[in-house]
């Protein structure tokens, strides 16, 4: 009897894995290990020349508990999920192929890379010892986390620089400078390693995007989309994953109003019904890197079987649209020169565009040139003067303003794909949407 209870449980366990098949997740521990190979194969191979790029040769990043830099959280191990009461981290270039020596001015090691350099029986006073280190390496720059453009490189508040300023020698204290593009290219430049991975990352939220977006989770005439964006959120926890913001569903019909709905507010839940056209916008966390999409998906009516034509010809011009844009990522321009010479193009093509792309990795909207604000399609003073750097990845995020003859209006192609740029050219991390998704899936052995 319990050999009979127990297969028939095992039938029922693999008969679920099999209906929910995804892509590896790592146990907490795995993830650790990896994250922490990354930090320290980042710190020895990208760091020195970024701080060389920019002729910076210390760095000082500090934070107390429960009110952490940005940047510090990215340099701290997977263990730590937070500073230790105030931690302090010192990364100064020895020269060339001497490295940057990595040290924390703390009571302990941080992580395998930085160094305890701090006896706090010897100098009681932390600050103290911050100041010894700095006058034994005599920097030409110390460069602290002081930004106006970009507020993941503005962590250094006013406490700790004052008490920094304070602490200082007069010969030391015209030597601080702002770190913020050093920050910004730490935070925007993903390595070899990462990348070998951001794949099937991205691919682990086009699965849970697709699995959402089916007849798994909507029941025409039942479901709602507040529905569905709930069972995203489910769905991610359920995977032991996280997520950066809270998805959206919206719906765009035949017979709704005519006017686009703004972005500026949440669009209200709605019954999903058939002939409804379905737009989400969906991201995750995993090891430290962030996805952003947004697909379409379409409800098949009565009778229908795939996606009517004049759909999956709008979505060729947002398609179309995401090459004018990546056509025009060249080493050096900045995020609103980019903007210009696209929005320039599709003009000419006559496509109605908007584009609002932004850099991703450890944060969703990330650090690195803004190409277009949703509600700016004019420069972007500051983060749009960035210049594009190679090995950074991007949320290629745009809509085109598609007219349909059917419908007697016009319908919004919403997209948003991850994508790297290698120096020379833009690919997509796991491929694109070129074809709306519709529910339900036909299954081959049934015809009309």
């Amino acid at each position: 009897m319990k050999k009979t209870i127990l297969t028939a449980a095992l039938a029922i366990a693999l008969a679920y894995s099999e209906s929910h098949a995804q892509s590896h997740v790592m146990s907490q521990r795995d993830q650790a290990e990896v994250i922490d190979q990354w930090l320290n194969d980042k710190l020895d191979s990208v760091l020195p020349k970024l701080m060389r790029r920019e002729g910076i040769d210390m760095w000082f990043v500090v934070s107390r508990e429960y009110n952490e830099d940005p940047v510090i959280r990215t340099l701290l191990p997977a263990t730590w999920h937070a500073a230790r009461r105030r931690t302090m981290l010192l990364l100064y270039d020895q020269g060339e192929g001497k490295g940057v020596e990595k040290l924390a001015v703390a009571r302990y090691d941080v992580g395998k890379a930085f160094k305890k350099s701090w006896d706090p029986e010897e100098t009681p006073d932390q600050w103290e010892q911050l100041t010894k280190l700095i006058e034994e390496r005599n920097p030409s720059k110390i460069a602290v986390n002081m930004a106006d453009n970009y507020g993941h490189a503005d962590g250094l508040n006013a406490t700790e620089y004052n008490l920094l300023m304070e602490y200082l020698p007069e010969n030391l204290k015209d030597k601080v400078v702002s770190a913020e593009n050093l920050a910004v290219g730490w935070l925007e430049t993903r390595t070899v390693a990462e990348m070998a991975t951001y794949r099937h990352i991205v691919g682990l939220a086009h699965e849970i995007i697709a699995e959402g977006l089916s007849e798994k989770v909507i029941t025409p005439g039942v479901t709602t989309t507040d529905d569905v964006v709930w069972w995203y959120r489910e769905r991610i926890k359920e995977l032991k994953l996280d997520t950066w913001f809270h998805p959206t569903v919206d719906i765009q019909r035949s017979e709704s109003e005519k006017t686009l709905k703004s972005f500026a507010s949440r669009p209200e839940a709605e019954v999903i019904m058939p002939g409804d056209l379905l737009h989400m916008d969906f991201g995750i966390t995993y090891l430290r890197l962030n996805t952003d999409t947004q697909q379409l998906a379409y409800v098949l009516k009565p009778g229908e079987t795939e996606v009517p034509s004049y759909l999956e010809d709008a979505l060729k011009v947002g398609n179309r649209l995401q090459d004018i844009l990546t056509s025009q990522f060249e080493t050096g321009r900045s995020g609103n020169e980019i903007l210009r010479r696209s929005l320039e193009i599709a003009e000419k093509e006559n496509i109605k565009a908007t584009i609002y792309t932004h850099p991703i990795g450890y944060h969703g909207h990330a650090a690195g040139p803004t190409i277009g604000m949703w509600d700016n399609q004019g420069d972007t003073p500051g983060s749009g003067d960035y210049p594009l750097y190679p090995n950074t990845a991007f949320s290629i995020e745009l809509n085109a303003e598609v007219f349909i003859t059917e419908w007697d209006k016009d319908v919004r192609i919403m997209l948003e794909e991850e994508a790297i740029y290698d120096g020379e050219k833009v690919t997509y991390i796991n491929g694109r949407q070129t074809k709306i998704m519709p529910i339900p899936r036909r299954s081959t052995h049934l015809n009309p």
